[in-house]
């Protein structure tokens, strides 16, 4: 593919493309405030949520958190 054919294919099909969008209809949320710990895990813990990119603190949170709901209907 030329550039010029790489360019046009991009430009029709850029669903990242965020001009036509309402912004006056956008809710954000935001997320209660955390508070910031030191926390000791094992290092193969801390390696396996690392492999899976940017967010690895959101989703130990997020698998500490299904821990305690749980917990919470035991």
């Amino acid at each position: 593919m030329s550039d010029a054919e790489v360019e046009r294919a991009a430009g029709q099909d850029d669903e990242d493309d965020i001009s036509d969008v309402d912004w006056s209809r956008v809710t954000v949320t935001l997320p209660r405030n955390k508070q910031g710990v030191f926390l000791r895990v094992d290092p193969d813990v801390l390696d396996f949520f690392r492999q899976g990119g940017a967010g690895y603190q959101t989703r130990i949170n997020a698998v500490l958190k299904a821990y305690v709901a749980a917990m919470k209907k035991a």
